[in-house]
């Protein structure tokens, strides 16, 4: 099974443990404002590669992968399937750690074709890094074109499953910065005990220019950057969340 891969980075630091081997695939169906990779959209575009050469690329470092592993983003990486299944059986014969950095947005549990993969790609998976691009509906069908009714459920899902989770969310000056709605964040994660991490983003401009060489009109043209210092508030404020559902979980017990 081939997939449909848009570019590799052999040296990725920000994508979970360690060093690692990250994988962009090629395709996704969010539609997110700030996104950076709008040349990964595409669904049929990218490079087709094998999984046995994906491993044996990251074989070729893999002095350097000790702590780290194979990381595979996007694009969304669950909407290649069985290419993930594919690859991820390959990396756990040879006691490769495997992470996913998704939005969640494949995942179908009405499903039961669907579900039938997403469970057998969980059980080859060591850690799922969830980007959580907004807590309330309304909000998260603006700024991304998607539902996040599935997204959420995903979140209890990985929890039910027992797989590590990381939640990654990008703060957006006027967009989502908002107190109340990062609270609520919190307070919803605040429910799991697969909750290793949050990773809490502050939105840039990067990405802008490559909008303009694809003629695609940048929704958040004049939004400025978020400064570092004020993300870190905003991750205090998804942390009060947090303490405050676990508070009410231990008063419950």
């Amino acid at each position: 099974m081939q997939g449909r891969i848009h570019s590799l980075e052999s040296f990725g630091t920000v994508d979970g443990p360690g060093v690692r081997f990250v994988i962009f695939v090629q395709g996704c169906p969010m539609r997110c404002a700030y996104c950076h990779n709008p040349d990964t959209w595409e669904m049929n575009a990218g490079t087709l590669m094998e999984p046995a050469y994906l491993i044996e690329q990251y074989e070729r470092n893999i002095s350097f992968y000790k702590g780290g592993g194979i990381t595979v983003t996007g694009g969304e990486p669950l909407m290649q399937l069985d290419f993930m299944i594919d690859l991820f059986t390959l990396a756990k014969e040879k006691n490769i750690h495997t992470c996913i950095d998704t939005s969640g947005i494949a995942f179908n549990p009405d499903n039961a074709f669907v579900m039938e993969k997403i469970d057998r790609l969980m059980s080859l998976t060591d850690l799922v890094m969830l980007d959580i691009k907004h807590i309330n509906p309304e909000k998260h069908k603006e700024l991304t074109s998607q539902p996040n009714k599935g997204i959420l459920e995903f979140a209890a899902y990985l929890d039910a499953r027992h797989v590590p989770m990381w939640i990654r969310h990008v703060v957006v000056p006027g967009i989502t910065d908002d107190d109340k709605y990062l609270f609520e964040l919190g307070y919803f994660i605040g429910q799991f005990n697969n909750l290793k991490a949050l990773d809490v983003l502050p939105y840039h401009t990067m990405g802008v220019s490559k909008y303009e060489k694809l003629g695609i009109p940048y929704r958040l043209k004049g939004v400025p950057a978020m400064n570092q210092n004020k993300a870190i508030e905003k991750k205090q404020v998804i942390l009060n969340g947090i303490h405050k559902r676990r508070e009410e979980l231990a008063q419950k017990q």
